[in-house]
């Protein structure tokens, strides 16, 4: 089981006017810190002012300040969070520690409301909160990546099987060039030694005769120039045809990619920035729902109080809930009309008036069902706006992806244009090399006379030999590159294979890394909550425990195999014999452990130990006062800080070692 490191820096907060804190200082120790005290003491306030410096908006600002401010030192390291109001809009602002805070406030920021604390009592799909995190088109994306690099080695490795099978032949050319160069210098010495007897013989013309070795050594070497260059206009000829075709393949690309208007983009940037400014105003007004809500049940609680509280400005609805909005204006109207004599009162904290407690409650229930809509709108805009982004993304790889095909279209044109060039240059040197062998053959011509007919004839042999002789050369040492350039890559070929091996594991881990993670969050939660009910001794309750199936569910006409997590309670009779039992017959105590764990284990799978120090947990009042402490102290071995807020009462019954603050 992967545990935090050990860590030694105190964290240290200063807040000022965030929740119900006025100022306040507080340090937090690496383990342990219980903040205890009564109800509406300010311990939900700094816990979320944690969440808001670590980059959550859950926090809300005091409501006679203009802004609130929270600030962290963490070992040489300064965070700080304002929170101000503009109109109706809650405004944050500053340095916080995490960049997304959003899957800490799924599993790390363990509040009484928190999602995954309550799936298991909401009978939530537990697979869908464990994933959501997942960036599955992330996945998607890096395993089309890693096929693009398959393919590519995969045409390597055969492009080398397929040279590796042309060495024997590359070998047998070789050696019947080498044989032929042999024979073609053995030719060479014998009409050489020819030569030499010849000259002998016709001692009278030796001028003449060097004359003639000097024109005929210049129009071998002219002839071979002449084909040196013949041979580059081919070899250019075939570079030329090579880019060519390389040039059509890419217009052909560039044209099969669709074109998105610029105004396109523009629209779904314009788009995705009213979303967001939509979310932050329907955030703005869900945190001020429940300041509202929280703050009516606490007067309810309390019995009322001679206070008077400015309630209905606290909401404000947007334009497209006018009920919602004449709920929040006329708060003191529907707390005063139609009272019943008989019924329960309270003191109204908005009035002074005695009013019927049933009103008030039945104004805070309309006011959650406010806050539910509210909550509603902004799960849709969530999804369309995480829409629209892929669509951007989309659109701008498409854009890349045609800003570098036409890069390469305009560099494959331009060697094209060179390399036409080129040949345009050898063409002339072609063209004079012709010039000036023709003259020498006809210069050699002259010279030539019956009495040097055979010696001349001899010469003519000797040069075509020794030209053949370079050209069979040339040949020899084209066909030597060309073998090693093969046992070279024979040689690289255990390597590539090595790469392949390794892009086909990762592959295989991509494909299967939703099955792991959706394995590892079933294992964690099973392990945990074997662990902790054997500690915390619930009678009867033997096991509670996730099982992940397929199940065939319907997607619009079809059916489909989608994966679940079915969550199975064993208990044990009297008499000792075990039978499964329902969610719903769990005890308040044991659906709250059952929750807690189901955090934990979403926290352990998604690596939060490793980016989150921060685990805070509240409203454990459900769970018995003597089992708080065996499940804070199995908590804390998982995180590096954590901090609990408890009643006194609850506060009695756990270990005296841990940090305690009673007053913020």
């Amino acid at each position: 089981m992967t545990t935090p490191q050990a860590i030694t820096d105190a964290a240290q907060f200063h807040v000022k006017n965030i929740g119900g804190i006025d100022e306040a200082s507080v340090v937090i120790e690496p383990g342990v810190t219980v903040l205890t005290g009564e109800n509406a003491t300010n311990r939900t306030s700094f816990l979320q002012a944690v969440m808001a410096v670590m980059g959550s908006d859950a926090a809300t600002l005091k409501a006679d300040a203009d802004e609130g401010i929270v600030e962290l030192t963490l070992g040489e390291t300064e965070y700080q969070r304002t929170v101000s109001q503009t109109g109706d809009n809650i405004i944050f602002d500053g340095s916080t520690y995490l960049d997304d805070p959003d899957i800490a406030q799924r599993f790390a920021f363990l509040l009484e409301n928190n999602d995954a604390r309550r799936a298991v009592s909401r009978s939530d799909n537990l697979r869908e909160i464990i994933m959501e995190p997942v960036d599955v088109e992330e996945i998607k994306r890096k395993i089309s990546s890693l096929e693009s690099q398959r393919s590519e080695i995969d045409e390597k490795i055969a492009d080398i099987e397929s040279k590796k099978k042309r060495l024997p032949e590359l070998e047998k050319r070789k050696e019947a060039i080498e044989s032929n160069i042999s024979e073609k210098r053995q030719q060479l010495a014998e009409k050489e030694t020819e030569i030499d007897e010849n000259s002998r013989n016709i001692a009278d013309s030796q001028k003449k005769e060097a004359k003639l070795e000097s024109r005929l050594d210049e129009l071998r070497s002219t002839r071979s120039e002449l084909d040196s260059v013949r041979q580059q206009i081919e070899t250019q000829r075939e570079s030329i045809d090579s880019l060519q075709t390389e040039h059509q393949e890419n217009k052909t690309a560039l044209s099969e990619l669709s074109s998105t208007p610029t105004a396109e983009l523009t629209r779904l940037e314009e788009q995705i920035d009213a979303l967001r400014n939509d979310r932050q105003t329907l955030n703005a007004e869900i945190s001020q729902l429940q300041n509202l809500i929280q703050y009516n049940e606490d007067q309810l609680e309390n019995g009322g109080y001679d206070v008077i509280a400015r309630i209905g400005n606290d909401v404000t609805p947007s334009a497209t809930d006018t009920e919602g909005s004449s709920k929040a204006d006329s708060v003191t109207d529907q707390l005063l009309a139609d009272k019943d004599t008989t019924a329960e009162t309270v003191t109204c904290w908005t009035c002074g008036s005695a009013v019927d407690r049933g009103q008030i409650e039945s104004t805070v229930d309309q006011l959650k069902s406010v806050r539910s809509d509210r909550v509603q709108s902004l799960n849709d805009i969530k999804s369309d706006l995480k829409s629209l982004k892929g669509e951007k993304r989309e659109i701008e790889s498409e854009r890349t992806r045609r800003s570098d095909l036409k890069n390469t279209i305009d560099r494959v044109k331009q060697e094209i244009n060179r390399r036409e060039e080129q040949v345009e240059t050898l063409k002339e040197q072609r063209k004079e090399l012709t010039a000036t062998v023709e003259t020498l053959e006809t210069e050699v011509s002259e010279l030539e006379s019956e009495s040097f007919e055979d010696i001349l004839s001899l010469h003519r042999e000797a040069n075509e030999l020794e030209f053949e002789i370079d050209r069979l050369e040339s040949d020899y040492q084209s066909v030597t590159d060309e073998i090693e350039s093969v046992e070279a890559a024979i040689d690289n070929i255990d390597a590539l294979e090595s790469d392949r091996e390794d892009i086909v594991a990762q592959l295989e881990d991509e494909r299967t890394r939703i099955d792991q993670i959706e394995n590892e969050a079933v294992e964690q939660f099973n392990t945990h909550m074997e662990s902790i009910l054997d500690i915390l001794e619930y009678e009867n309750l033997d096991r509670v425990w996730i099982e992940r199936a397929q199940r065939t569910v319907r997607s619009g006409r079809q059916k489909v195999e989608q994966t679940v997590f079915e969550l199975h309670v064993i208990r044990t009779t009297a008499s000792g014999t075990a039978y499964e039992d329902t969610v719903e017959h769990l005890s308040e105590s044991e659906r709250e452990v059952t929750g807690l764990i189901f955090a934990l284990a979403g926290y352990l799978v998604h690596d939060l130990f490793e980016t989150v120090p921060f685990m805070l947990l509240d409203s454990l009042e459900a769970i018995d006062s003597s089992r708080i402490g065996a499940l804070i102290s199995y908590f804390s071995e998982y995180v590096e800080y954590l901090v609990v807020a408890l009643l006194p009462e609850d506060a009695q019954s756990i270990d005296d070692e841990y940090a305690r603050i009673t007053d913020i």
